[in-house]
């Protein structure tokens, strides 16, 4: 388990000038993956066949440190990444992975020392997340709960952002404006600058 992965080894600056719309999945933890020379370094999880397929990434404390950079999450996520289960996150890279629906989870880190070590035992064993339920289980029995806030678990189970989430409540809004559109009207008449 490694602490303190900032958003540059996740996706190094140089690639963030790569057209979005190409995918950064190539250049998650790039300059950890690739060699010099092109080649893959093996003894990196990413690239062995137990983990390549890995869709969440059990991390060290303060995962995410580091620059603004949502090509963090980009990489990630187009590298088939769903969730990251940490004892912490940088407090810009939870926010943007909650943006665009990459699921953080921190966990103890008593329990990520507990899941790492199960995995690495055998990595045949697959980690189980249930949102809704907060909950993490590997399939060996293992399992811990956790807890997140309640309006990021509706986002992530609905698959919304802030902005759709807002766009559900525009008949509420909408009310609530006509309702107090009238009352700050009423107000402002009877408000006479100078007197």
């Amino acid at each position: 388990m490694v602490d303190n992965i900032d958003t540059d080894q996740i996706i190094p600056a140089r690639f963030l000038s790569v057209p979005r719309d190409r995918g950064y999945g190539d250049y998650c933890f790039h300059d950890l993956r690739i060699d010099g020379n092109g080649a893959e370094i093996l003894s990196f999880p990413m690239n062995t066949s137990d983990y390549r397929k890995a869709s969440i990434i059990v991390g060290g404390r303060n995962f995410g440190c580091g620059s603004s950079r949502e090509g963090a999450v980009y990489a990630l996520m187009d590298r088939g990444i769903r969730a990251v289960l940490a004892p912490s996150f940088g407090d810009i890279f939870q926010q943007n992975a909650l943006v665009n629906g990459l699921v953080t989870v921190s966990l103890p880190v008593a329990v990520i020392t507990e899941v790492w070590a199960r995995l690495g035992i055998n990595p045949d064993k697959t980690i189980t997340l249930d949102i809704e339920g907060g909950r993490v289980q590997i399939s060996d029995g293992f399992h811990s709960s956790f807890d997140m806030d309640p309006f990021r678990k509706y986002c992530i189970v609905e698959g919304i952002d802030e902005i759709d989430f807002t766009f559900c409540l525009i008949e509420k809004i909408d009310c609530y404006e006509k309702r107090n559109s009238s009352r700050s009207l009423s107000k402002n008449r009877d408000f006479i600058p100078g007197k």
